[in-house]
This record gives structure tokens, C-alpha cells and sequence, in this order.
């Protein structure tokens, strides 16, 4: 019974969401434009992440196993403190 209450209650929060656009507080404006821009941004444009927020992966993956190469900076650690 209280497995059926809790999971309800946790449904309850789940779906009590807000999806209305987002806009300014009451009182509270957008920031200004950047020093030679037009206009100001909105709001959406503001939350799109960049290129070097998110960038895309450029590892190319191994299709056999290899050799690893020497890497000069895989020192052993030293007793000084």
C-alpha cells in the first residue's frame, strides 16, 4: 500500500511541470545587447548552447587492438612531499 502511494506521489510531482515559454520575471528585463548588436536576444536564443559549449567528439575509434605510443609525461611518482 505504501509502495502504491509513494510511486502515486512521485507521478503527482512528475507531472506538475510548467511548459510555457519562458520569459522575464515581473519587473526584470532581458540583459542588454552586445556591444555591436542590433536588437536584444530572446529568451530562447539565450539557452541554445555553442559549438564550444557541446562540442561534437572527434575520437576515432580503435578497430584492432595496437600498441601504445610512449607517453613523456607518464612519470612514476616521487617520494618528495
Amino acid at each position: 500500500m505504501r509502495r502504491l502511494a509513494a510511486s502515486a506521489l512521485f507521478l503527482a510531482l512528475a507531472a506538475c511541470g510548467q511548459s510555457a515559454p519562458l520569459k522575464p520575471a515581473a519587473g526584470q528585463q532581458l540583459p542588454v545587447a552586445p556591444y555591436g548588436r542590433e536588437g536584444r536576444e530572446t529568451a530562447p536564443n539565450l539557452l541554445k548552447s555553442g559549438p564550444q559549449s557541446a562540442p561534437e567528439r572527434s575520437v576515432e575509434l580503435r578497430k584492432r587492438s595496437e600498441e601504445r605510443l610512449q607517453d613523456p609525461f607518464d612519470l612514476p611518482p616521487t617520494d618528495e612531499e
